[in-house]
C-alpha cells in the first residue's frame, strides 16, 4: 500500500505533532510505502533546512518531501500564519503528483484536514483523517479567534472533510463523541490513542537526575506537577486558586514548561510562595521530571471536552504516577482515571473540590501508592506498540474499502 501523509511538522521539528507523527508513521513505513510531505523545520527544530522549492530526504523507511514553506519560529504568531499558508500552497501541487493508494492528513496546520480531503478528492483516493487537535473548536474555545463569518466557513468545510473521510482517527472517547455530533458516521470513527512508550522488560531503569528532582521538589512536602505546554486549554485559574489554599499544607504547584499563557500565569501567581515555574528540561531528563511529582496535573477547561486530548497522560502512566485531572468528567483523562483507578478528577470550575481532593491524598499515602500501581497497569493497556498496530489497520481498511 502506498500512503501519502500530509502534516506541516516532522522531525527535526520538536512539536508534539511532529514527534507523534514520527512515532506512528515509522511503524507504518516498516510495512508499507510512505511518502510524507511536510514544511521546512520551524517549530523549535534541532536543525534547519536551506530554502528549496522542495527537497527529498530519507528518514528511516519514510520518504520525506519538504516543501519550501517559510520557517518563522513559533513565537512569532502572525508570521507563523505565513508558514501555514506557504506550506499549503506548495504542498497541494506536490501531493497531486505523488502516487498513492491512501491520503492521510493530520492537523498541522489547523485546517490540514480540509486540505487532505481536497487532495484525496482530486486524486480520487480514499481519505483518512487523523485528528490530533480539533479545529476550529480549539481556536474558538481558547479565544484564539472570535466567532464570525470565517469560523463558520471553516467549520462548514471541516464537516465536509469529515464526511469525505473513509476513516477518522481520534485520540479518545470524548473526541469520538464530539466528532460524531458533527455528523461523521460513528462506524467510521476509530480511537487510536497516543499510548505509552513501554520499555522492554529487559531494559534497565532510566537513570534519574537528582538535581532535576530537587529543583522541582524544592522544600515542598507534596508536589502537584504540571509538565507540558501552558496553552489556552487549561483551567489555570482553578489551579492557582487551589494552590493558594494549599500553601499552609506544604503543597507545591510546579509548572515545568512554556506556552502562550505562561507570562499571564506567572503574573497571576505573584505572591504565592508555593507556585513555581521552571523551563522545559532536556528530553533525556523526562524520566526525572516525571519521577519528581507526587501527582501529575492534567487540565482541560469546560467546553473543550474532546477538543484537546493531552498525550502526556500516557508518559505519566508509564512512570507509575497518580493523575489529578482538573477537567470535566467526560474527558478521557477524568473518565479513564475513574475507571482504571489511577487518579481523581476535580471540577475545572471548583477550586474547593480540588483542594479537598489533594488534602485527602495528603493523608492517605496507601491510596497514592495504589493509584501509582494502577497507573503502571493502565500504561500496559495503552502501549504505543498496540496503538500503532491499530493505526496501520485503519489505513489498510480504508485502502480495501475506499471512499473516494
Amino acid at each position: 500500500m502506498r500512503v501519502l501523509v500530509l502534516n506541516l511538522y516532522y522531525p527535526p521539528d520538536r512539536s508534539a505533532t511532529a514527534k507523534m507523527a514520527a512515532a506512528f508513521v515509522e511503524p507504518l513505513a516498516a510495512k508499507h510505502d510512505v511518502t510524507l510531505i511536510c514544511g521546512r523545520p520551524s517549530y523549535d527544530p534541532a536543525e534547519r533546512r536551506a530554502w528549496r522549492l522542495w527537497q527529498t530526504e530519507r528518514l528511516g523507511a519514510v520518504t520525506v518531501v519538504r516543501v519550501g514553506s517559510t520557517d518563522y519560529p513559533r513565537t512569532q504568531m502572525a508570521q507563523r500564519v505565513l508558514n501555514y499558508l506557504s506550506y499549503v500552497a506548495l504542498s497541494i501541487p506536490r501531493a497531486l503528483v505523488v502516487p498513492c493508494d491512501v491520503v492521510l492528513a493530520m492537523t498541522d496546520p489547523p485546517f490540514e484536514g480540509i486540505v487532505g480531503a481536497l487532495v484525496a478528492m482530486l486524486k480520487r483516493k480514499p481519505f483518512v483523517y487523523n485528528i490530533r487537535d480539533l479545529y476550529p473548536d480549539m481556536a474558538l474555545g481558547g479565544s484564539i479567534v472570535k466567532p464570525g463569518f470565517l469560523t463558520r466557513i471553516w467549520e462548514k468545510l471541516h464537516r465536509w472533510a469529515l464526511r469525505r473521510a473513509a476513516r477518522v482517527m481520534v485520540l479518545g472517547e470524548d473526541m469520538k463523541v464530539r466528532i460524531a455530533a458533527k455528523g461523521a458516521d460513528a462506524a467510521r470513527i476509530a480511537i487510536v490513542r497516543d499510548g505509552a512508550a513501554i520499555a522492554p522488560g529487559t531494559a534497565a531503569s532510566p537513570q534519574l537526575d537528582l538535581q532535576v528532582i530537587s529543583a522541582i521538589r524544592a522544600e515542598f512536602r507534596f508536589v502537584l506537577l504540571h509538565a507540558g505546554n501552558l496553552g489556552f486549554y487549561g483551567a489555570w485559574e482553578t489551579l492557582l486558586a487551589a494552590a493558594r489554599e494549599l500553601e499552609t499544607d506544604g503543597v507545591g504547584l510546579v509548572f515545568v514548561g512554556d506556552g502562550a499563557q505562561r507570562d499571564r500565569l506567572e503574573a497571576a501567581a505573584a505572591g504565592s510562595a508555593n507556585v513555581r515555574f521552571l523551563p522545559f528540561f532536556p528530553s533525556n531528563k523526562i524520566a526525572s521530571v516525571l519521577a519528581a511529582g507526587d501527582a501529575h496535573v492534567i487540565t482541560i477547561k469546560r467546553g473543550l471536552e474532546g477538543v484537546v486530548v493531552p498525550s502526556k497522560l500516557y508518559g505519566i502512566l508509564a512512570a507509575g504516577k497518580p493523575v489529578v485531572a482538573v477537567a470535566p468528567k467526560q474527558t478521557d483523562a477524568a473518565s479513564l482515571a475513574a475507571r482504571d483507578g489511577f487518579g481523581v478528577a476535580a471540577d475545572p470550575d471548583n477550586p474547593a473540590e480540588l483542594v479537598a481532593m489533594v488534602r485527602a491524598l495528603l493523608v492517605d499515602p496507601a491510596r497514592l501508592a495504589s493509584m501509582g500501581a494502577a497507573a503502571r497497569i493502565a500504561a500496559t493497556q495503552f502501549a504505543r506498540a498496540n496503538e500503532c498496530l491499530k493505526f496501520v489497520q485503519v489505513l489498510e481498511q480504508a485502502h480495501h474499502s475506499p471512499r473516494a
